[in-house]
């Protein structure tokens, strides 16, 4: 018996044999959803499109199609439905823009769905409309400064300032304990590889016995902040993955708060501090 689509996560590909009807329409007959359902979906980047050797998100139900293009639908029904909260431009010089990224948005869709990226989130609602790359990433449960580029020249120079270290990133936590006035270095691997952190106190609340740091990273491991303050006893609040934080812990207190590049425009520096109140606040956690 086949899987009931709006149950559970199905997978379709069919191979286009006539022109007659398009896309929803095919793929309609073959999944037992509807036309609306698959709309929705191709809405969110779970519909495919492979012509000759490109593969690429189909968007349009409309777009023509060519016999033998191969049509992939990618349907879970709880990846449709996950929501984000908006993300907040911050900066807009035209050819490239700094976002806030809510806690929980993506800034890498999948096969299943794009519709909770950033990237995807900027192109839908960026004035004028512009595609958008991305340059650097932060992780789902992080929050903070995602730059975003709109062409694939300002992109590329973008990219390779970060590529270089010429860009720099630099982050608050909120983390459990008493943490020393020293910079603390931390030098400890992370997946087998050199990572570098630089971390600093800026305030402490006894009663919480929590501290704000401010982290500068030398090397971008992936969750090498959350590591790295595990690492020497101070674990970042909410970390449920590294740290010891529970269900009923907030979310991860982790956030990019700070850049600092050279404009690819008109080669001056640019330095963009996101609004207090988008930053990780002792006295928020006392609420």
């Amino acid at each position: 018996m086949p899987l009931d689509p709006k149950l559970h996560p199905v997978e379709h590909h069919l191979k286009v044999s006539q022109t007659q009807n398009d896309s929803c329409t095919l793929l309609a007959e073959a999944s037992a959803l509807s036309k609306q359902e698959i709309k929705q979906a191709m809405a969110k980047g779970a519909v495919w499109l492979t012509r000759g050797k490109y593969t690429q998100r189909l968007r349009r139900a409309k777009k023509p199609l060519k016999i033998g293009d191969q049509l992939h639908l990618y349907y879970n029904p709880k990846v449709l439905a996950q929501q984000v909260e908006d993300a907040q431009l911050i900066l807009d010089k035209g050819e490239y823009s700094i976002w806030y990224k809510p806690y929980a948005m993506l800034c890498q869709g999948s096969k299943w769905s794009d519709h909770t990226t950033i990237n995807r989130y900027v192109e839908t609602h960026l004035t004028p409309q512009r595609p958008a790359f991305i340059i650097h990433r932060l992780d789902r449960a992080a929050t903070g400064l995602v730059l975003i580029g709109h062409s694939k020249t300002t992109t590329a120079a973008l990219a390779a300032q970060f590529e270089q270290r010429q860009l720099d990133k630099q982050y608050r936590v909120i983390v459990k304990g008493k943490f020393p006035k020293q910079t603390q270095t931390i030098d400890t691997q992370v997946d087998g590889k050199a990572a570098r952190s630089h971390a600093s106190l800026v305030a402490y609340d006894g009663a919480l016995d929590m501290s704000l740091v401010q982290v500068k990273i030398e090397t971008g491991r992936k969750h090498q902040i959350r590591i790295h303050m595990a690492s020497i006893g101070f674990p970042v609040v909410g970390d449920r993955q590294h740290g010891d934080a529970q269900e009923s812990d907030p979310n991860l207190q982790l956030t990019a708060c700070f850049l600092d590049f050279t404009c690819p425009l008109d080669k001056q520096p640019v330095h963009v501090e996101l609004p207090e109140a988008l930053q990780p606040s002792l006295s928020a956690l006392k609420a």
